[in-house]
């Protein structure tokens, strides 16, 4: 059994991270730490758990949680990792950092976006990267996985194929984004209180949102030049789901059926990546509660644009799923370990 510690499980990432590896076989959670709920237990704060998980919530102590556990969750805000992060802690467990602190590879880069500094930057050239249809062999044998974020998963997964294969004009990029109100956290926001968020739709973030030069850094990977993109995310009134329409201007005369045969060659082998046919879009509740990414593409012969769709469950494949599926690769196990969810539509 591996054994699993979560820093931070009280926050929405955090409980439902709790919910995947109760239900995992090959896991028992030994520690669950709370900044603000210490003392209490975990079914006091969600009493979903009641009579299933009354375990008791300790400190944030990093220390022990490496004693006695095989891999350790941070699901933390960005900042708060980096500095509990030490050579003494990797030699002792596995890190998945849910938040942000090891996603981009530029310390400059993240203290320009983040507005903190780096309490680590000696990590992160050897974090990696976690998406696991794109980095799964370097997960395999990683002490430090940086887990993606929930916009950036649905925005590079619909654009890599395109990318990786010279589609289109790179510098035409333009990412239009919608999250449920969960993708702010559980902490009280005024944005996202009911009647700031029911019944309006609103964009945010424009020209600066933090998963921008994540987003720019993975794709200009994938096509050995640096990519610089337009990222605009919404606020959506329903409690979880992230859809991407993704825009840009293609650079090989290609058709929609064309398209659609290139996604579903490019992620053959993925269980977790459905590529939507005969014209066919994704919606949020398709993948609710589950780790599917879900793709459609079309091509518009009017402006010579590609057109990529696609949803994900902001808080499982744009967190803790994909961190369990990261963990699953990183012991060597089954991918879809504790993963074989059906979407709940309704």
């Amino acid at each position: 059994m591996i054994k699993a510690g979560i820093i931070g499980a009280t926050g929405y990432a955090g409980q439902e991270l709790i919910r995947l590896l109760y239900n995992h076989t090959k896991v028992e959670i030994i520690h669950l730490s709370s900044r603000s709920y210490a003392g209490k237990k975990l079914s006091e704060v969600y009493p979903n758990f009641t009579g299933i998980l009354d375990i008791e919530l300790a400190g944030m102590d990093a220390q022990q949680m490496a004693d006695d556990c095989d891999v350790v969750f941070f699901a933390l805000p960005h900042g708060l990792t980096a500095g509990q992060i030490s050579e003494e802690l990797l030699e002792k467990t596995k890190i998945i950092d849910i938040g942000a602190d090891f996603r981009l590879k530029d310390k400059d880069v993240y203290e320009s976006w983040y507005k903190v500094k780096h309490s680590a930057p000696q990590f992160l050239k050897e974090a990696v990267y976690g998406l696991c249809e794109l980095n799964r062999e370097q997960i395999k044998n990683a002490r430090i996985v940086a887990n993606p974020g929930c916009y950036t998963t649905c925005s590079i997964t619909s654009l890599a194929p395109l990318v990786a294969n010279k589609i289109i004009d790179n510098s035409t990029i333009i990412i239009d984004a919608k999250s449920g109100v969960s993708g702010a956290g559980r902490s009280l926001s005024l944005p996202a209180l009911f009647p700031e968020s029911n019944e309006s739709f609103k964009a945010y973030g424009i020209g600066n949102h933090r998963h921008t030069p994540e987003i720019e850094q993975e794709l200009s990977s994938i096509s050995g030049k640096d990519i610089v993109l337009s990222f605009t995310p919404h606020l959506v009134p329903m409690n979880r789901g992230i859809l991407t329409t993704a825009y840009a201007s293609l650079a090989k005369d290609i058709n929609s059926k064309e398209l659609t045969s290139l996604y579903s060659e490019y992620y053959k082998d993925e269980k977790f990546i459905r590529i939507y046919q005969d014209g066919s879009l994704p919606e949020t509740r398709f993948v609710r509660n589950s780790n599917f990414v879900d793709i459609g593409i079309k091509t518009d012969p009017r402006t010579k644009r590609v057109i990529a769709v696609a949803a994900i469950d902001n808080l499982v494949k744009g967190a803790a799923g994909q961190a369990v599926q990261n963990m699953n690769l990183m012991f060597g196990i089954q991918e879809d370990s504790g993963l074989n969810t059906v979407p709940t539509i309704i």
